[in-house]
């Protein structure tokens, strides 16, 4: 078993890189901190290398005895962590999808990890984000996730591009808006997509133009809804039965 005990080990400097989302996107590899991460990562084979100190509860080919300071460098936790994983990111694939979930400049970490979760409990067969939608790889959106992207297949896209393509497969695309809306009950479709938006700007008005309906959600008392309460309101509405 290989062990690594200096900081200045040319893999743990590469792999430190990896904090920062070009180096992501670049290596195509992202870190992982936590047992039940790492178990969930191991089933969806996309592990490369586990990084621990101690006792490893883990059987895998590549296994790395570090030291706390090395565990401490790479990690984003506060706290510290006992194991990490250096993960390759799958190429994601949605196929025949009856139920998507499109987001439009989603920014915050907690509500994309939520969304992902939910979409998953509701039936969701995927999520299309738009460019700008934060990184389903920062550290803080895989911890909320809890696992569930590796579950899930997200994709990052031009929301301009993937709505005409849906609608030309008969999906019905919907945006989230008050103006000129229509409200749940009033748009029952089998296969449908639900653009979600910006946290504090909505959803772009030239994606809710592309889109076939806008909706809304009926409520007293404020008119909008945090994104990933919205969300969450809109895929049980619309879940898989």
């Amino acid at each position: 078993m290989e062990k690594i005990t200096s900081l200045q080990n040319a893999k743990i400097k590469k792999w430190a890189l990896l904090k920062q989302k070009k180096e992501r996107d670049k290596s195509g590899l992202f870190l992982i901190e936590g047992e039940h991460l790492i178990e969930e990562a191991l089933k969806a084979e996309c592990v490369e290398t586990i990084l621990f100190d101690g006792i490893c509860p883990f059987s895998f080919d590549s296994l790395i005895q570090v030291t706390p300071e090395i565990l401490n460098k790479l990690s984003q936790n506060v706290s510290g962590a006992k194991l990490i994983a250096v993960c390759r990111k799958k190429e994601n694939v949605i196929k025949d999808p009856e139920k998507l979930i499109l987001l439009d400049g989603v920014q915050d970490p907690g509500n994309l990890g939520t969304i992902i979760r939910t979409a998953i409990s509701f039936g969701f067969d995927g999520i299309y984000c738009s460019k700008d939608t934060c990184d389903i790889y920062n550290e803080k959106v895989i911890r909320s996730t809890q696992g569930a992207l590796f579950q899930l297949p997200v994709i990052y896209e031009d929301l301009h591009d993937v709505i005409p393509a849906l609608q030309k497969e008969g999906m019905t695309v919907i945006g989230t808006s008050l103006r000129e809306s229509k409200t749940m009950d009033e748009i029952q479709k089998e296969k449908i997509a639900i653009v979600l938006g910006n946290e504090g700007q909505g959803v772009h008005e030239d994606i809710i133009q592309l889109c076939d309906a806008a909706v809304r959600i009926e409520m007293n008392g404020f008119e909008s809804l945090n994104v990933a309460v919205a969300g969450g309101i809109l895929m049980y509405h619309y879940r898989k039965k």
